[in-house]
């Protein structure tokens, strides 16, 4: 008698969720976003370090970020930073925007055309960009943008 035995079949596929993501050593995808406020083209800041941080204002991990972000802004301006948000209600965004005291670039994509091009789904996740426009590393989650080691990797771009 021949028994039938069914074998489950594990599918393993590769993430792009990781700090490696397939888009590292990679020209940056350029994207045009305006909000009505603010206007972004990525090419515009060749010959920068950029930061490019996709949030959104319901997002825990993003709200947590958001002070050393300011904070890094601060002390590292020869770094672009650029946060897009990704939130539908441009009133909460506006107003988020004005009581956490935001003084860098931020543009609101509710569309999320510019996640898209990279491929993030998820938020925060922030991409560092260098000089020439290529994409060295991304950050999933909520940073401590204050960090030896981050601010280090960023001033040796």
């Amino acid at each position: 008698m021949t028994l039938g035995v069914l074998f489950p079949v594990l599918v393993v596929s590769a993430c792009n969720r990781g700090s490696r993501p397939s888009q590292t050593g990679k020209a940056a995808p350029d994207f045009t976003l305006a909000d009505g406020t603010t206007r972004v083209h990525l090419a515009d800041y060749r010959g920068q370090v950029v930061l490019l941080n996709f949030w959104a204002t319901w997002c825990s991990p993003c709200i947590q970020e958001m002070p050393s972000l300011i904070q890094l802004h601060r002390e590292l301006p020869s770094v672009a930073l650029i946060a897009v948000s990704v939130d539908e209600d441009g009133e909460a965004y506006k107003n988020f925007i004005a009581r956490r005291h935001i003084d860098f670039i931020t543009v609101r994509d509710p569309e999320e055309v510019a996640p898209k091009l990279f491929q993030s789904d998820m938020w925060p996740e922030t991409f560092v960009i260098d000089r020439k426009g290529v994409i060295r590393r991304k950050f999933v989650g909520a940073q401590d943008w204050n960090s030896p080691e981050i601010r280090n990797f960023l001033k040796n771009l």
